[in-house]
C-alpha cells in the first residue's frame, strides 16, 4: 500500500492530473477509485492502444472537437477549426456535443 497526500491531488488541473490519479487509483479528491472501475478502464484503454491509427491530424481534430465543445460555443469552435485549416463542425458533432 502507498500513501497519498490528498492535497496534492486536489490542487492539480488538466489531463495529466487525471492520468496520474488513475495510475495511482486515487480520485482527485483523495478517495480511492473502485477496483472494478479501474479494471474496466484499463481493459478498454488496452484495447484502444492496439487499434491501428489513420493519422495524427484526424486524432488531433477529434480531440479538439471533444474537448473544445466543453469550453467554446459551437459557432466559436466551428470558426476556430476552420481558421486552423480543419473542416468545421459536422452536423453529427453539433448534435452530439451541443444538444
Amino acid at each position: 500500500m502507498f500513501s497519498i497526500n490528498k492535497s496534492n491531488f486536489m490542487k492539480k488541473i488538466g489531463m495529466q492530473a487525471v492520468d496520474e490519479a488513475i495510475e495511482n487509483g486515487i480520485d482527485l479528491d483523495g478517495t480511492p477509485i473502485p477496483s472494478k472501475m479501474l479494471e474496466l478502464y484499463n481493459r478498454i484503454m488496452s484495447e484502444e492502444n492496439k487499434r491501428e491509427r489513420s493519422g495524427v491530424k484526424k486524432s488531433m481534430r477529434n480531440r479538439c472537437v471533444k474537448t473544445g465543445s466543453k469550453h467554446f460555443d459551437k459557432e466559436t469552435l466551428d470558426q476556430l477549426l476552420i481558421d486552423s485549416g480543419w473542416e468545421g463542425l459536422k452536423e453529427k458533432e453539433i448534435l452530439f456535443f451541443y444538444s
